[in-house]
């Protein structure tokens, strides 16, 4: 792993380490692959929250360490760069160990990794896009590791989800009389896509949405760079990662659809959803979230978000997870402490 990086340890007032706090990175073999890990947290007695990352293939690390530090208070924080992406990326890495079974496998490593670091029975899972798919399948096969899942951008039915992202686009760029992109949209068709035609689509839509102007594309490259964890030399990797992971792992997940395949969960679970998502529709979450079994199901609605409610209203997202998800996840735990 060519930039492991380092991160700042907590210091109260006087300069003095933060009794019980953690602040460590690694790259442990998840897998038989080197993947880099990073904890955070400033009570070892907190809840430990697993962040799984949208793509397949694009780590979200430095946004979440921009905009959500403060869950790091109350929660201990896990940020992982999944197999592929971001730090954890290696062009040498064969492309047949890109699958989802190899991704819950994984993940599944880090959870018990964490848990035996932390001292935990459980995590809580937030999965954001096709972390939000990874983040359910494994909550459905382990249900006794997840004290509860957390999910926005939030998939039902891929592919139901792609088909109504592309009308979206059409329809936008015909009101914006955008001839360009209503030519390159209507080349590609509507889904389903190959990767390439999704990276067409993915484009235009970011374009129609002002996302690649100048002053949005420097303030982000601002916020990839601002930590110590990160490095001008993860940029090439961040990008090669994506769009790698996307490639290979695309024909297979954007097949999937939840409410067939996990149509009940038994943990608690929460959506929040960003009212302006036009990359995963939140019409598509909400069907989901209505069609699903669990024992407490709770959905929040982020209304001046797109696609990220984590980074588009980030104060709102971090009350919401300290003042639902964490009493939550508090109890169940106190739950599973209480003899029988």
């Amino acid at each position: 792993m060519r930039h492991l990086g380092k991160t700042l340890p907590f210091r109260g007032p006087e300069g003095t380490l933060v009794p019980d706090s953690i602040a460590e990175v690694s790259s442990p073999r998840l897998g038989g692959v080197e993947q880099w890990v990073m904890i955070r947290g400033e009570s070892l007695a907190n809840p430990p929250l697993i962040l799984l990352y949208g793509g397949p293939g694009l780590t979200e690390t430095r946004l979440f360490r921009h905009f959500n530090a403060p869950l790091e208070k109350r929660f201990t924080v896990v940020y992982w760069d999944q197999r592929g992406s971001g730090k954890s990326y290696d062009p040498r890495s064969p492309t047949s160990s890109m699958t989802v079974e190899r991704f819950i496998a994984d993940l599944d490593e880090l959870v018990e990794m964490v848990c035996k670091r932390l001292g935990k029975d459980r995590v809580t899972l937030y999965g954001h896009s096709w972390g939000s798919v990874l983040g359910v399948l494994y909550a459905a096969r382990f249900p006794q590791k997840v004290a509860a899942y957390v999910g926005s951008g939030q998939v039902g039915d891929w592919a139901a989800g792609e088909a109504a992202s592309y009308a979206f686009a059409v329809a936008e760029a015909e009101r914006a009389g955008n001839r360009r992109a209503l030519k390159a949209l209507r080349a590609i068709g509507p889904p389903p896509h190959s990767a390439e035609k999704l990276w067409t689509q993915r484009t235009w839509l970011m374009r129609l949405e002002g996302q690649l102007g100048p002053r949005r594309l420097w303030d982000t490259a601002r916020i990839f760079l601002s930590r110590p964890e990160s490095s001008i030399f993860d940029l090439r990797n961040i990008m090669r990662g994506f769009r790698s992971s996307l490639d290979v792992m695309w024909a297979e997940v954007s097949k999937l659809n939840l409410l067939t395949l996990v149509p009940a969960l038994q943990v608690p679970v929460f959506f929040f959803l960003g009212r302006r998502d036009h990359w995963v529709p939140p019409e598509g979450s909400v069907a989901y979230f209505d069609a699903l079994i669990a024992p407490s199901k709770r959905l929040v609605w982020f209304e001046q978000s797109g696609h990220e409610p984590f980074a588009d209203e980030p104060d709102k997202f971090n009350t919401a997870m300290v003042e639902l998800v964490r009493p939550v996840v508090v109890a169940r735990g106190l739950q599973a402490q209480r003899p029988s």
